[in-house]
C-alpha cells in the first residue's frame, strides 16, 4: 500500500491506455472509493456509469469538441453524474467522489484522466449533458459532471515536482 502523501504527489492523469481491460475486483475497489466519499448532509446522490462498451467509450469521447478523444482509447471509464435537486452540493460532492475514485486506481497501479463535461458540448451548441444522456439512457434530472477514464497507462509521468508547488498560494490566517 502507498502511503498518502507518496499517492498524492504520484497521481498524475494519464491519456494513453493498453487495451488490457481492468480487472473486475480493481474495478469494484475503484467505485467503493467513489462510493464511500463523503457528501454534504450524507446524501449520497451521486450515480456513477460503468462504461466498457468500445462503441459507447468512442461515442463519449465525441459528446465535446475538446480534451475527450483519450475517452475511446481507455479499457472503462466512469461517468459521474448527479441531480441538483437532491443536492445543491452536486458538483462538489462528485468531485470528491471522483477524485477518491481517481487516487485508489493511482494505489492500484491504474491510470486515469478526469474528462470535464459539465458546462462544456459542441460547436452546436448540444451540451455534453445531452449528448451523454442521449448514449446512456441518463434521466433529464441526472446532470453529467465529468467521465473519468481508467486503464493502464503507456506514457510515463514524472511525479509532482515540490520544487514547483506554489506555497505563495497558501495564506495564514488572512488573504
Amino acid at each position: 500500500m502507498t502511503d498518502f502523501k507518496t499517492l498524492v504527489q504520484t497521481r498524475r492523469s494519464h491519456r494513453k491506455f493498453s487495451e488490457k481491460p481492468l480487472d473486475g475486483e480493481d474495478v469494484r475497489l475503484i467505485l467503493r472509493a467513489g462510493l464511500m466519499a463523503p457528501t454534504s448532509k450524507s446524501t449520497r446522490a451521486w450515480h456513477f456509469i460503468v462504461v466498457e462498451d468500445k462503441t459507447d467509450l468512442e461515442k463519449l469521447s465525441d459528446a465535446k469538441d475538446l480534451g475527450g478523444t483519450f475517452i475511446k482509447n481507455a479499457p472503462l471509464a466512469i461517468v459521474v453524474t448527479a441531480s441538483p435537486y437532491e443536492s445543491d452540493c452536486w458538483i462538489e460532492d462528485c468531485s470528491i467522489a471522483a477524485i477518491s475514485m481517481q487516487y485508489q486506481a493511482e494505489e492500484l497501479g491504474i491510470g486515469s484522466c478526469w474528462a470535464q463535461m459539465d458546462k462544456r458540448g459542441l460547436s452546436d451548441g448540444t451540451s455534453a449533458n445531452e449528448v451523454i444522456r442521449g448514449i446512456l439512457d441518463i434521466p433529464e434530472e441526472q446532470h453529467i459532471l465529468c467521465v473519468l477514464a481508467f486503464g493502464f497507462a503507456t506514457d510515463e509521468r514524472k511525479p509532482q515536482n515540490e520544487d514547483r508547488l506554489k506555497w505563495e498560494n497558501v495564506h495564514i490566517g488572512k488573504f
